[in-house]
């Protein structure tokens, strides 16, 4: 079995034509189709079915995440040798939940662009679901992730970097403390379906005995900050969020913090690059 074959597959496996995937691997498509061949025999399966159209075989939907996660660690592997000499070059690829992009991340990628201008950094935004998925698949070197109560993805190793106080936002005026039990009566801006803080803040509700009247739902952070601003309603959000928004009131939310910590796969130590990266951010925070 050789990296090329295994390239190959996974060209195969997401065009489901032989042709387009010969063009995209820039190889003639006899020989992709003869390496497909050559790996199905050493495997003792077929990957592909043929005819009437190509499809994936159960044994080609296992590899697919296996042969994935190979290419993404030789790809480090050779991003780490070269990272040696000095941090001169190199990539990162790094995951953050939209709170996290909007409060902590812009003046820590900009300190570590300064430092090391030869690093790519990309970055994705989702929430911690999806980020841990990627994580695990390795589609990133790094996350910065919500601690779910029942602790982070046993393949992950995780470092807690702040706890995140959570507060109301409103852009009328609010008392300086609230529970959330006095939301009940207050029409609220929702996230949307799969966003950390939307489940977080449904419990709450839901624990504190209410279903929460919904003004206007479906946002990202950004969304959902310029909906309070407009008078929608309020929101639940994290306080570090609200550093640049002068024309938004919080008030303390009793009982509702949440951890944040920065992830890595456990079976694969992050690169030089993301190292030094983590290393900043903790230093920043700090």
């Amino acid at each position: 079995m050789t990296l090329q074959q295994l390239a190959y597959f996974l060209a195969v496996a997401r065009t489901l034509n032989f042709t387009r995937a010969a063009a995209e691997a820039r190889v003639a498509q006899p020989s992709l189709s003869k390496q497909i061949r050559v790996l199905e025999s050493e495997l003792g399966s077929a990957l592909f079915t043929r005819t009437p159209s190509v499809a994936l075989t159960p044994a080609g939907a296992a590899l697919v995440p296996i042969a994935s996660r190979i290419l993404s660690d030789v790809d480090s592997a050779r991003l780490e040798v070269a990272e040696l000499a000095g941090l001169r070059r190199g990539r990162i690829r790094l995951g953050a939940t939209p709170s996290l992009c909007v409060g902590v991340l812009p003046a820590v990628l900009r300190a570590f662009h300064d430092e090391h201008p030869g690093v790519r950094l990309r970055v994705q935004e989702s929430g911690s679901g999806d980020l841990t998925a990627a994580l695990v698949a390795g589609e990133l070197d790094l996350a910065l992730v919500i601690v779910p109560p029942q602790g982070v993805d046993p393949a992950l190793r995780a470092i807690p970097v702040l706890r995140d106080e959570l507060v109301v936002a409103s852009a009328e005026e609010l008392p300086e403390r609230m529970r959330v039990a006095d939301l009940r009566t207050r029409p609220m801006v929702m996230y949307r379906e799969g966003y950390d803080l939307r489940e977080t803040t449904l419990a709450a509700c839901r624990s504190a005995g209410f279903e929460p009247a919904l003004a206007v739902e479906g946002g990202e952070m950004d969304a959902v900050l310029r909906f309070v601003e407009a008078g929608l309603g309020v929101a639940v959000v994290p306080r570090l969020v609200l550093a640049d928004r002068p024309r938004l009131r919080s008030a303390a939310l009793a009982g509702m913090r949440r951890t944040v910590a920065i992830a890595h796969r456990s079976d694969a130590p992050p690169t030089s690059a993301a190292r030094a990266f983590r290393e900043l951010l903790l230093a920043h925070v700090g």
